[in-house]
């Protein structure tokens, strides 16, 4: 018998073959159902922490943060819109008032939003879409 662990593996490995991002699973046990929701993403969180510099993907390019960070507050999954396939909350350019949603993090299946905590115009976002975000990585910087 294949153990539920080795199930989730390879069909994570099989997911990251065909590009499916997304995947539910259910297992009857003998004391009822588990079920298990899984979220892959290729896409790792693009930031560094303000005032130091990051190495972008283009080669030999740099990109100095500078201004006001707003950082995740837990570990968890960056999403830059309320809903798949809706417009983004903010794009880079936008004016934003303190208590403006601009993010969620999906922590534990719940969906956190992330506000502004101070008025001004959206510098840089950091982070792609469905990325997995640490405790207190910079999300978007503000000016």
């Amino acid at each position: 018998m294949t153990s539920f662990r080795s199930t989730v593996e390879n069909m994570s490995k099989l997911m990251d073959e065909m590009g499916i991002t997304e995947l539910d699973l259910e297992r009857q046990l003998f004391l009822g159902l588990y079920r298990k929701h899984i979220h892959l993403s290729k896409q790792h969180a693009v930031a560094a922490p303000v005032g130091f510099v990051a190495q972008p993907n283009k080669a030999n390019e740099e990109c100095a943060v500078t201004g006001h960070a707003l950082k995740s507050p837990m570990v968890g999954v960056v999403y830059l819109s309320p809903e798949p396939g809706a417009k983004h909350f903010v794009e880079i350019g936008d004016t934003v008032h303190a208590g403006d949603t601009v993010a969620l993090v999906e922590a534990m299946k719940t969906f956190n939003p992330i506000k502004t905590d101070i008025d001004g115009v959206v510098k840089e976002i950091l982070v792609t879409d469905g990325a997995a975000v640490e405790f207190d990585t910079p999300i978007i910087v503000i000016e």
